[in-house]
């Protein structure tokens, strides 16, 4: 099955999940007002509705004046299909999709899933994810140009800032993921000729080029975002107790030994050492690193650094 079928039978599902939600919660319904809100003709829905019969939803039609679409009365879906806690989990996180996605798409999404005061689920949820930051409107716009990119399989191309500088890079992209704490394009690069993860926050000049390209087959070692976080490298270092809440956000409430004195000793292993050199400098003189030496060294290296630009 290529990528269009799939595309075609994924749009077909989330329609006829529509449909019978919109079943659900109404106790009539007109074909016209089917096609239209799914943006389909109404063959198209008869079909639906056919297949709908097909996997055993006992649904109703009725012609003439004051005719319509509708379900069985007594019909209860079935909750093994899809239980109410999943139903909230699955607003919840389309909800915090549309904190950066824009809400039109997720507006329609969850009015499939719950409208009205006779719901499927309510939308007041016990959990609040907002995915957004403070530049999203950039990122909304980032997201939204390559979702058209991914959709239509069009190359695009943007400046990426990075340690070393600034590249143009060219790319097919995959797919949007959020890792960690921020968003990210997956897609193959043309100039390295591999699969690379790109963080939307560092994209510059974001063009849609005309260019498109084929489905690749992505490794499975490749999804694996986490694979290269091989923390092969290890820090010793003391910390001053008023700092205690920082060392339990990053690593945890048993991450440090408390000292005779009072001061939290933290032994953890770490993948990047300009990352957790960063790290270490945000804590000023709340910190002494002991391993490894060469970051004591450069801590201060950067401490006589930043004296040198005062004249105080």
């Amino acid at each position: 099955m290529d990528f269009s079928e799939r595309r075609i039978i994924n749009m077909k599902m989330d329609r006829l999940l529509g449909i019978l939600t919109t079943l659900l919660q109404n106790d009539s319904v007109t074909a016209p007002y089917l096609a239209e809100k799914y943006e389909v003709t109404r063959r198209t829905i008869g079909r639906d509705i056919d297949a709908l019969c097909q996997a055993g939803i006992p649904i109703i039609t009725k012609q003439g004046y004051g005719g319509g679409i509708s379900i069985a009365e007594g019909f209860k879906l079935d909750k093994s299909v899809l239980t109410t806690d999943e139903l909230s989990t699955m607003i919840a996180a389309l909800k915090g999709l549309g904190t950066v996605y824009g809400k039109s798409q997720m507006e329609k999404t969850l009015d499939k899933l719950s409208s009205g005061s006779d719901s499927v689920v309510s939308l007041r949820e016990s959990v609040v994810i907002d995915l957004a930051s403070h530049y999203r409107g950039a990122l909304t716009e980032r997201i939204n140009t390559l979702k058209l990119a991914v959709r239509e399989q069009r190359i695009v191309e943007f400046d990426y800032y990075y340690e070393k500088g600034c590249s143009h890079r060219i790319v097919e992209p995959c797919f949007i993921t959020f890792q960690w704490t921020a968003w990210y394009i997956f897609a193959y690069c043309l100039e390295r000729e591999d699969f690379r993860l790109f963080k939307l926050a560092r994209i510059g000049n974001l063009q849609l080029s005309e260019g498109t390209f084929g489905i690749r087959e992505i490794p499975v070692e490749k999804l694996d975002m986490n694979a290269h976080l091989v923390d092969d490298k290890q820090l010793v270092a003391i910390f001053d107790p008023s700092v205690r809440y920082q060392l339990i956000e990053n690593y945890g409430i048993d991450c440090y030994t408390e000292m005779p004195d009072g001061r939290l000793r933290l032994e953890t292993g770490y993948t990047y050492y300009q990352y957790m050199l960063s790290w270490v400098l945000s804590f000023g003189d709340k910190v002494q690193v002991i391993e490894p030496r060469e970051m004591a060294q450069d801590v201060v290296k950067v401490a006589r650094g930043i004296l040198r630009n005062y004249n105080l």
